[in-house]
């Protein structure tokens, strides 16, 4: 049988960066092996699902580059392959357990349960329903016939335990004496995860079942559910949990979990891809840096690690710079542009577009996010703006009086307006005035930039023009002047 993978995500928040990795790890998986790739929606949580959660699905996998051979949005041969829209098939599966006495109506009370729960807690064992409490079929269906409501459990085998070979762990086996009589369908007739889930694996004729550790104690209850429903069991793979720097499973104390904010940040698809691909799986020869095509060619669920991988966002930046610099100028200037619009709140005209591709290779170089890009440029497309910090720090003392007039003078009459004219003016009115560098370019940086952190000086004064740059010093010196 031709390998059949699946994701499916909940549209109840936006997609997560696990989430995201168990996606290119299954589509790895399918494309190294000329399988299938289905994204399908597990959405039977009404009251949390939302229309933007759903499209952040959709637009953050294609964001990545991640495409799918069958599921939402597309179609296919098992359509729908959203769960909401497949209650009835659920619900036949459920009463066909039941008529079969795989399955039985609950009439346990909660105080029941909790009593159950409490004495196992108290002898030290598993708290896991083991149906004791359980009607005779008869008694349960005529209850049922006189127009009480229930849900439906699963009779789990007892004595028994499952036991499967998981691509990642090696062999696991769950004691049934660890293992609930699970409800698959609830008293108001709607599906568990458990059932839906399963369900969808069998129908959709997925091979294998890629997904995070914290599903790992529901496998045993989706392999029951499977054999009752006369299906081979797929292969399983449960991927250990992304952790923070600081050991601790990954949450928003350690800033973003959601692929969107990495996007707006200005992370590229293709260093995220790259990023997660690494977050427990190595192409080996401590590579870092692997295309896509290599990942393909490379990848194989046997090496991924059971151990858990820490999500690094120092590294992540790392690496998004060594991609943003292998982009062509043209390329980088195309995706900055919309952020630095958005970050100005209008259009760039002909005059600045060239303006910005001008500069674009020196903040290229050093940029580590897009999103930073448009603040180290905005200077240039409007009134400069000083940030007080860097003016406290340079423009109050004795070298800015000095300094400012001198570089105006330097640089006012210049015959060639090119960086390498205004870097030689400067730099002979720095020996002129018996200034360093350090001491003597800052406050003409601040003139300039309006902060003591920006592009290259000399670059920035061309691209921002003889004009401007004039009347930027004239202003700078003029606030000098009334401190």
């Amino acid at each position: 049988m031709s390998v059949r993978v699946r994701i499916a995500p909940s549209p109840t928040g936006y997609l997560h960066v696990g989430t995201a990795r168990a996606a290119l790890y299954n589509w790895l998986f399918a494309r190294g092996r000329n399988g299938q790739f289905i994204l399908r929606s597990d959405d039977t949580d009404s009251e949390r699902n939302a229309l933007e959660y759903h499209t952040d699905i959709i637009e953050s996998l294609r964001w990545l580059g991640l495409d799918w051979d069958e599921g939402i949005e597309i179609g296919g041969p098992h359509a729908p392959y959203q769960q909401s829209l497949r209650y009835d098939r659920y619900r036949d599966v459920a009463m066909d357990l039941l008529e079969r006495g795989l399955a039985y109506y609950s009439f346990a009370s909660s105080e029941q349960l909790d009593e159950f729960r409490k004495e196992a807690q108290a002898a030290g064992k598993t708290p896991a329903y083991d149906g004791r409490f359980k009607l005779a079929p008869e008694e349960a269906a005529d209850r049922i016939a006189a127009g009480e409501s229930a849900p439906i459990r699963m009779a789990v085998p007892r004595p028994g335990a499952t036991t499967f070979h998981d691509v990642v762990r090696d062999e696991v086996t769950f004691d049934h004496a660890q293992v609930d009589d699970f409800v698959i369908l609830r008293s108001d007739g709607s599906p568990t995860y458990h059932l839906a889930s399963t369900v969808d694996d069998v129908d959709f004729e997925i091979t294998h079942v890629v997904r995070g550790e914290d599903i790992l104690s529901s496998t045993p209850k989706h392999i029951v559910l499977t054999k009752a429903m006369g299906a081979i069991p797929p292969t399983y793979g449960h991927l250990a949990l992304l952790m923070g720097p600081d050991g601790k499973k990954l949450s928003k104390r350690h800033g973003h979990t959601a692929l969107s904010a990495y996007r707006q940040a200005g992370i590229l698809p293709e260093a995220m891809v790259n990023y997660l691909a690494l977050l427990g799986w190595s192409p080996g020869d401590d590579e870092t840096i692997v295309s896509l095509a290599d990942m393909i060619d490379r990848f194989d669920l046997d090496e991924v690690t059971k151990n858990p991988t820490i999500f690094d966002n120092d590294k992540l930046e790392w690496m998004n710079g060594v991609y943003i610099r292998k982009l062509t100028v043209t390329d980088f200037v195309a995706r900055v542009t919309p952020l630095v619009e958005s970050h100005l709140g209008r259009q760039l005209d002909g005059r600045e577009a060239a303006q910005l591709a001008a500069i674009a290779p020196q903040v290229q170089e050093r940029a580590k996010r897009l999103a930073e890009v448009a603040d180290q440029v905005s200077f240039i497309f409007g009134d400069v703006v000083y940030d007080e910090t860097s003016w406290e720090k340079v423009m109050t003392k004795d070298e800015a009086a000095i300094v400012l007039p001198a570089a105006l003078s330097a640089v006012a009459t210049l015959e060639e307006w090119t960086t390498e004219s205004i870097e030689n003016a400067l730099r002979n009115m720095l020996t002129e005035t018996e200034l360093s560098a350090r001491k003597g370019l800052q406050p003409i940086r601040v003139a300039i930039s309006g902060s003591t952190v920006s592009p290259p000086l000399f670059e920035s004064i061309e691209v921002l023009g003889r004009d401007e740059a004039v009347s930027r010093l004239e202003s700078a010196i003029a606030r000098v002047g009334s401190q």
